[in-house]
């Protein structure tokens, strides 16, 4: 299977980490390869341990990466991110020099009509990043009740007609269930009023992101795994996050804040001493937005945010 995802930020998001060439690092997304090809590169006795908890990602990375891995450079790992520290320590690796995460579902992903993760291909319900995972988009869809649908609906699409998307969603399920990506688009647009459906975009996309977002737990995991590899950062190692949705930048950016601002410090102290000073400092203050290049020959970098930061102490 051929991977046609191109890359976003692939070039600031390697040289943001700085790399050494014998360090070990992680590309916690690894998709098409575009990230640990990279980092592969640039390292002569380093290490690259690569997570996928997509299968189809893996097999297509044993040919597309097949010289690295024949050098012995690389361990593909499939699982979710979120069990980083566990899964590392299989390898006797408690301290990594960086690590990358594109947050952005792969192409193949959406582009697969049967991972029913898109609302312009026809497909059963599924929208599972790891398909040996049992909860899928039609669980939720036909099993979740109103108050948590209009939950996710709210704080995970962003959508205002989270109402009323809830509300029929629960009409139809009555009468049958929900079973294709078309049947939900109906549902969904059956719901939103039509002058609000002639702007915006398409008028299912806040849904279906969210439902994908509460199928793959993906902020929750997020969190979990950030906090994890800050912790196993070294020195002078540094992490790089590609965001591509205002939820997911909100949570690294509060995240990097807090690890590189002081806390609790008593007022009217005049000097800080250094075991009350940051751990981490932000690399980019601001984060890094795609070149206006890569603006117009990568449709998918219009939203994406990269930010980094390292650990100092």
């Amino acid at each position: 299977m051929e991977f046609d995802h191109v890359t976003v930020l692939l070039n600031e998001a390697v040289e943001g980490l700085n790399v050494n060439p014998d360090g070990i690092y992680v590309d916690a997304t690894l998709g098409g390869g575009g990230h640990s090809g990279l980092i592969l590169s640039k390292l002569n006795n380093g290490h690259l341990y690569s997570f996928d908890q997509d299968k189809t990602a893996i097999n297509y990375n044993l040919h597309n990466l097949k010289d690295y891995v024949d050098e012995g450079k690389v361990t593909f790992i499939k699982d979710n991110f979120k069990n980083l520290r566990n899964d590392l320590s299989e390898y006797n690796i408690d301290q990594i020099n960086g690590i990358v995460y594109d947050l952005g579902v792969s192409s193949p992903q959406f582009d697969d009509a049967k991972r029913g993760f898109s609302y312009q291909h026809d497909a059963k319900l599924d929208m599972r990043m790891n398909q040996d995972q049992k909860l899928s988009a039609y669980d939720v869809v036909n099993d979740w009740p109103y108050e948590r649908l209009v939950k996710i609906l709210y704080r995970y699409g962003e959508e205002k007609f989270a109402k009323s998307i809830a509300r029929s969603i629960e009409e139809h399920r009555k009468k049958a269930p929900i079973a294709t990506t078309f049947e939900l688009v109906d549902v969904i647009k059956e719901a939103i009023p039509a002058r609000a459906r002639r702007h915006g975009g398409h008028p299912a996309k806040k849904s279906f992101q969210a439902i994908r977002i509460a199928v793959n737990d993906e902020l929750g995991v997020l969190e979990s795994s950030l906090e994890q590899a800050l912790d196993l950062l070294a020195v002078g190692g540094r992490i790089s996050v590609i965001t591509f949705q205002s939820l997911e930048d909100r949570l690294v950016k509060t995240m990097f804040r807090e690890k590189t601002t002081l806390q609790d410090v008593p007022a009217r102290l005049p000097v800080i001493p250094p075991e009350m000073q940051p751990h981490y400092k932000l690399v980019n203050k601001k984060p890094i937005e795609p070149s206006p290049e890569e603006l117009k020959s990568n449709h998918r970098a219009h939203s994406a945010h990269l930010r980094i930061i390292e650990r100092i102490k």
